[in-house]
């Protein structure tokens, strides 16, 4: 018999904002034909940050070769082509937000031989010639470990280098199958020892770890150069998907974000409507005291 975590509590309720801010985002979006992190993956936040004129680009297109149990973006085998006009386009959406500060982030695209690394270079680029200001956070896959496309987006210096260890080692088989744990440690040491990058990554809690896994996690995690991170709720986006072994309550997060503070992060978001981009400028502004 399938567990099941009980009722949703509470505190997992969200009261839905959409104003004028939120609409005009939406709009901006769709008439540049731009994905998103936080439509694509079913993002609890998205009112939210909409609403404060906020998005996670999705480059790539918004289909994904990995088959991770967690995610609600679409996968196959062999997505679409990369749209070569995409860099330009999240260029002129940025300009037209009037962002500080941008995030990226991609879905994994194995079928591609360097998994789209030149083309975030090229969005990066595009991005920072029509904005020099604004600062810049690479939330990237794993690229398969390739460390040549790994350099490519690194060596563009990004202001945050963001990776997400997703969960404890012991869930990888059946949440990231295709994702090695130590691979992705390896990913955030090569950014800060290498590239001298202020490095961040993710965890998601409510999967059937144990405190004292993620606590084994974030302590491997600093260890491995990582300065931010963030810790929230899993959920559910289908019945497709990997069942919430249970609802993590606030006072839990606030013990984690203890923990990871005790394992040296100098950032920590840990709550249950956490996400990797959750209020992503909060983090901006701390990179100048963690390179």
């Amino acid at each position: 018999m399938e567990h099941s975590p009980g009722k949703k509590p509470e505190w997992l309720k969200i009261k839905l904002t959409a104003g004028a801010s939120f609409a005009s985002t939406r709009q901006l979006l769709n008439r540049n034909s731009l994905h998103t992190v936080c439509r694509s993956a079913l993002c609890p936040n998205l009112h939210e940050c909409w609403s404060r004129g906020t998005a996670t680009f999705l480059l790539l297109g918004n289909i994904c070769t990995r088959t991770c149990r967690f995610c609600a973006v679409g996968k196959a085998a062999k997505p679409p082509l990369p749209d070569s006009l995409e860099p330009d386009n999240i260029a002129f959406a940025i300009q037209s937000m009037q962002l500080k500060h941008a995030v990226l982030t991609s879905v994994t695209r194995d079928d591609l031989h360097d998994g789209g690394a030149e083309h975030w270079v090229e969005t990066i680029r595009a991005i920072r010639s029509l904005n020099p200001l604004v600062t810049i956070e690479c939330l990237i896959p794993d690229f398969q470990g390739n460390e040549s496309a790994l350099d490519l987006v690194m060596a563009e210096l990004p202001d945050v280098l963001n990776h997400n260890i997703e969960t404890v080692p012991s869930l990888y088989p059946k949440v990231r199958p295709q994702a090695n744990y130590k691979a992705s440690l390896q990913i955030i040491k090569r950014a800060k020892q290498i590239h001298g990058l202020s490095t961040k990554s993710g965890i998601m809690v409510g999967m059937g770890e144990t405190i004292q896994e993620v606590t084994a996690t974030l302590s491997s995690l600093s260890r491995h150069g990582c300065d931010m991170v963030t810790i929230g709720q899993y959920l559910q986006p289908s019945s497709e998907h990997l069942p919430v072994d249970r609802y993590v309550t606030p006072e839990e997060f606030e013990q984690y974000k203890l923990i990871a503070e005790a394992a040296g992060f100098r950032h920590v978001q840990s709550a249950p409507f956490v996400r990797s981009s959750y209020h992503a400028e909060a983090y901006a502004c701390n990179t100048e005291t963690l390179s």
